[in-house]
């Protein structure tokens, strides 16, 4: 098994062999011929193993008179922070605008493929090509909100051409790149203002169906946050149509379940949506903390990217992000605040009398 205590040099020298990640933090190996310790995962050039000593850890390498390897830094604190920070380092070459295979990759970070894919995954809910499309995706919205043109945002962003971004417009940006660099224009989105027992609600509408609703105090910061989602959309006037669906979503945001069977336009990225589609999935009257949401997901490890997921949720209640609360029962941040998100929860913590 990998992971069973090595008690032979013959056991080491094999996970040396092998680069075996699960074996740093049990041991260290130096190489006579250079004065170098290194971890068994190092992926620096094999030495002979007649060349080759081991010790239990850093400290005893040190009082050997070994260096530390300047690729593999056994002297860290720990195996499990070496490769946190192997991850973060692949995460700043993935955000340069030059796209990288996963070979190119594990070998600048020093790591297999295999095993910067595995790790990777495991620590950031994602693969590192994922990873990259969501920051080329960052990088376009940027950028196209500057005004950029959009074939120079495009290329700038990191996609090879017009057309291997065009292939997935829709899924980056819920609508084309030139209606997101216009400011949503030609995608006509009207809105309406009214009171709720949470206080002022806007809910606005696209041609998908309820594309945002959004709680505050007064009505100005309200329709800001619209516009930023929406920068230049038009704002239609609300006809009987329209305000009897935003009736029926009143009527669903003041209701201890906010069941609502109207259409919805959730628009973000794949990872939000699977967070929002799993939010929607809570029963009413229960909570889960980010670290149990971010399981259900199956991305135990990405707790802070679930948690900015509910944080930029447009869809207050029917998206009930609300339910979700940290690990040792506080209520933790909400978009539309803490008090609310209190009052919400004590709404739903109480049955309705039959």
């Amino acid at each position: 098994m990998k992971n069973r205590l090595r008690i032979t040099d013959d056991d080491r020298w094999q996970s040396v062999v092998d680069r075996d990640a699960d074996a740093d933090g049990q041991f260290v190996f130096a190489v006579q011929t250079t004065g170098i310790f290194c971890r068994p995962s190092c992926r620096a050039k094999h030495a002979l193993r007649k060349n080759v000593s081991f010790f239990a850890d850093a400290r005893q390498a040190l009082a050997a008179g070994f260096r530390p390897c300047k690729r593999c830094q056994p002297d860290k604190d720990s195996a499990q922070q070496h490769r946190l920070e192997k991850i973060a380092h692949a995460c700043q070459l993935l955000e340069q605008e030059s796209p990288l295979t996963l070979d190119e990759l594990a070998q600048q970070v020093a790591m297999s493929p295999y095993h910067l894919h595995r790790m990777f995954k495991a620590t950031m809910g994602m693969t590192p090509k994922a990873w990259q499309q969501s920051w080329r995706a960052r990088r376009l919205r940027d950028a196209l909100a500057k005004g950029t043109p959009v074939t120079q945002a495009i290329l700038n962003a990191g996609f090879p051409d017009s057309s291997s971004y065009y292939r997935q417009a829709d899924q980056a940006l819920g609508m084309t790149a030139k209606q997101f660099r216009k400011g949503g224009d030609n995608v006509s989105v009207r809105y309406t203002l009214t009171d709720c027992t949470l206080g002022r609600c806007l809910v606005a509408e696209s041609e998908r169906g309820i594309c945002a609703i959004l709680l505050g105090d007064d009505d100005a910061t309200l329709v800001a946050q619209l516009h930023e989602l929406f920068p230049a959309a038009q704002d239609v006037a609300a006809d009987a149509d329209f305000q009897q669906r935003v009736r029926e979503v009143i009527a669903a945001i003041n209701s201890r379940d906010a069941s609502l069977s109207l259409p919805l336009d959730i628009r973000g990225t794949a990872f939000q949506q699977q967070v929002w589609q799993a939010l929607r999935a809570i029963p009413c009257g229960e909570t889960v903390s980010y670290q149990q949401l971010a399981s259900a997901i199956g991305k135990p490890t990405a707790v802070r990217a679930v948690a900015s997921a509910c944080g930029a949720n447009k869809l207050a209640i029917v998206i009930p992000c609300h339910r979700v609360i940290r690990g040792d029962g506080a209520l933790s941040g909400y978009r539309w605040g803490t008090a609310r998100k209190a009052q919400l929860l004590q709404r739903e913590a109480t049955r309705e009398e039959t």
